[in-house]
């Protein structure tokens, strides 16, 4: 079998990895951090949603970014700072919009196939990641949204979700700890939740078990395809004497799962792949009180008007996540934005106790079409699996399995069950 590198150790990399090494390759993972899973992959949303499959390209989603542009804690946000990249990016995803039906019930039949796939790693592996399999409930505040949802349902319906229309009573029954009027909800049974940090660090130690090597503190510099083997080249820190050294190793293969750092590791193997990222933030609410704790759901939750999705992990933490942000490569967390979040949890559960809240922001690695790009390279030995835009925990299980697929038939032309930007 062949011996292939990974650059990134998110979610994407290391469901990757345990997909080859399944398949019986030698796999080695390279990630500029410390530890796996320590950027987009550390504190996301949690929610495992095939509900929320809609890919973005809509003249909806268009037009209320319009009217959210001059408001500083929109749910979604435009930087107007010049970006060659931010504006081709936009131009790909106004031509997508011709595409929105097919991409999401194309999307919905792979978040469906995916839970399948990472249920089964997760029992294989006994990786405990505080999975809560209580569905998730949306929320809408009117009518003219409950509708809106209702076209979007007839979509998810043809991708196979069994997701089901609920009145404002049936929703308090559903979730009794949520304050506020509604007009309506739906409600998909068969989503679930979890801490994708938690899956991902014990994932990559079950990959560790099984023979993999991971390489921390790897900043690649350099991937050559040669021409039957590909040398990738990193510098790193001697650890006696910090003093910084470059590496390389010569591999069969190399796949390129760096979330939003794929587009320039694919311009150096002569590769486009217009990965954008967009910010989002995230709360974890620490529930240190019985009150706290009694106050706050386990049924996951995404509402509408906020553009906000709720996870909660364990007895002890709340996770409140939302908002994008098209801001180029920049990490810094706002307190404009951590706001809304926390007042959010405020207004819709009272009883919480919000003195203990710790914020975090993350780049998704989105796609002009809102689908991941699962792909050969132009040259021979290279794959990219990368750019899943905000559904890369819910995704992550089915798309390492095609990567396998695709290494394992390289001469012949399985490509993603949608049209891909490329």
């Amino acid at each position: 079998m062949s011996q292939i590198v990974i650059i990134g150790a998110g979610i994407t990399g290391v469901t990757t990895a345990y997909a080859l090494i399944q398949a019986g390759h030698q796999v080695t993972i390279l990630d500029r951090n410390r530890y796996p899973a320590m950027e987009t992959s550390f504190a996301n949303g949690g929610q495992l949603s095939a509900s929320n499959a809609e890919v973005w390209n809509s003249t909806s989603t268009v037009l209320k970014g319009l009217k959210w542009m001059w408001k500083r804690d929109a749910p979604l946000l435009m930087r107007l700072s010049p970006s060659w990249h931010k504006y081709s990016w936009l131009g790909e995803f106004l031509w997508n919009i011709q595409y929105h039906g097919s991409n999401t019930v194309a999307t919905t039949r792979m978040a469906i196939e995916a839970r399948r796939h990472l249920f089964a790693i997760a029992e294989r592996e006994s990786i405990s990641f505080d999975l809560e399999k209580r569905g998730i409930l949306h929320i809408y505040d009117d009518r003219s949204s409950f509708e809106a949802a209702e076209r979007v349902n007839t979509l998810l319906r043809l991708g196979g979700l069994d997701r089901r229309a609920v009145t404002p009573e049936e929703l308090r029954t559903i979730e009794p700890t949520l304050h506020g009027q509604y007009y309506g909800g739906f409600f998909t049974e068969s989503d679930s939740t979890g801490d994708i940090h938690k899956f991902t660090r014990g994932l990559a130690e079950a990959c560790k078990r099984r023979g993999a090597t991971f390489r921390q503190e790897a900043d690649v510099v350099g991937i050559d395809a040669l021409g039957g083997t590909v040398r990738v080249t990193w510098n790193s820190c001697d650890v006696g004497t910090n003093a910084k050294k470059t590496d390389s190793l010569e591999a069969d293969k190399v796949v390129v799962c760096a979330g939003a750092a794929s587009r320039h590791f694919a311009s150096m193997l002569g590769d486009r792949v217009n990965v954008y990222p967009v910010k989002g933030y995230s709360i974890t609410v620490h529930l240190e009180s019985s009150e706290s704790k009694e106050a706050a759901p386990y049924v996951s939750l995404l509402d509408d008007a906020a553009k906000i999705v709720t996870s909660r992990l364990g007895s002890d933490r709340f996770r409140v996540a939302g908002t994008a942000e098209f801001t180029g490569f920049n990490r810094d967390i706002r307190i404009d934005r951590i706001e809304p979040l926390v007042a959010w949890v405020r207004a819709k559960f009272p009883g919480i106790d919000t003195s203990r809240v710790v914020p975090w922001a993350g780049l998704r690695p989105m796609m002009p079409n809102m689908m991941p790009i699962v792909r050969r390279g132009r040259k021979a030995g290279v794959f990219y699996n990368t750019g899943h835009g905000h559904l890369g925990w819910t995704l992550s299980a089915l798309t390492a399995e095609m990567v396998a697929g695709l290494v394992a038939t390289e001469n012949s032309h399985l490509e993603m069950p949608s049209r891909t930007a490329a």
